[in-house]
């Protein structure tokens, strides 16, 4: 059957947008410009390829940007956020629980959200979906909320970490308590330096790691099947990849190389979410959830860089 010839040219443009992204001088923050831009004027032609890559690439992004870290130094940057995350995810979702009510959301789609921003964004919220057993339109709202804000932040943190001239170890764990996807968090870290991206990354994973325990509270709750969480492997894999750089020295010889395909792979990653994110996506998610969102990240981006200024001085 023949592919009529619109479809062949948006094939072309999409993917002639995608082997650009990948090019050295094209930074986080543009990619994912690329994409928003792309999404206004024509559709994905691979839209459901588009997720699962984004998926697999973020998580190989990840592993990769492992073999630029020392393990002492990440053990350091873990230890240091810790007490930050806790606090932060039980506020974000207490909070979220009562705006929710408040503005009369639909329960599973308040509490995706809710989690989306304590916790890690898209993985939290695909985490979760299976387990409080979201239909299609509540995974998509909360999915559109965190992504659009994800958009922003992206381009407004690092403008206001050097406004506000925070130093790269205050600018990394602000990131990574109050972005909420971690490929945006590795992208704005990366935009404002080496130190900030590495605090970052570690604290934003052991952040991920708080997937677990809320997902079987929710499913002990629910009542929901247990086997249907999704425990995040990869982590495990980022660290074998932290020792492996520290204690093998022929891994680190060539650890910068699998940084700088990391690094790539996190710019592809950054424009497939931005291709998915038209206007009409955006659209469908509504007033109320996306001010529920917006209340959430204002709260946590004010009060987290309230306390770190705080704690610094």
């Amino acid at each position: 059957m023949e592919i009529p010839k619109s479809v062949l040219i948006h094939k072309i443009i999409f993917l002639s947008a995608a082997v650009l992204s990948l090019l050295p001088f094209i930074s986080p923050a543009l990619a994912l410009l690329m994409g928003l831009t792309l999404a206004q004027l024509i559709e994905n032609p691979y839209a459901a390829s588009s997720q699962k890559a984004t998926n697999l690439l973020l998580k190989l992004s990840v592993i990769g940007l492992g073999f630029g870290m020392n393990a002492f130094s990440a053990i350091k940057a873990g230890t240091e956020g810790i007490l930050f995350t806790i606090a932060s995810i039980f506020a974000v979702l207490s909070i979220g629980y009562l705006i929710g009510k408040l503005l009369k959301i639909d329960f599973k789609t308040s509490s995706l959200i809710s989690a989306g921003t304590a916790i890690c964004g898209g993985s939290a919220i695909a985490a979760l979906s299976p387990v409080l057993k979201a239909n299609e339109k509540q995974i998509s709202v909360a999915l559109g909320t965190v992504f659009m804000l994800n958009s922003v932040a992206l381009f407004l943190f690092p403008a206001i970490g050097h406004w506000l001239h925070l130093s790269q170890s205050q600018f990394g764990l602000w990131c990574a308590i109050s972005i909420h996807d971690t490929s945006s968090v590795v992208g704005a870290a990366s935009k404002y330096g080496g130190q900030a991206l590495q605090i970052a990354t570690t604290v934003k994973l052991a952040r991920v790691l708080w997937i677990v325990p809320v997902s079987f509270a929710a499913a002990y709750f629910f009542k929901a099947d247990k086997t249907k969480i999704q425990i995040p492997y990869f982590i495990a894999l980022f660290i074998l990849a932290v020792l492996a750089n520290t204690y093998l020295p022929y891994v680190a010889r060539v650890s910068s190389y699998a940084v700088s395909l990391a690094k790539s792979g996190l710019t592809l990653t950054l424009f497939l979410i931005g291709s998915g994110l038209s206007f009409n996506a955006l659209k469908s998610v509504g007033i109320s959830p996306l001010v529920q969102g917006v209340v959430l990240w204002v709260f946590i981006s004010i009060v987290s860089l309230w306390t770190i200024i705080t704690w610094a001085t």
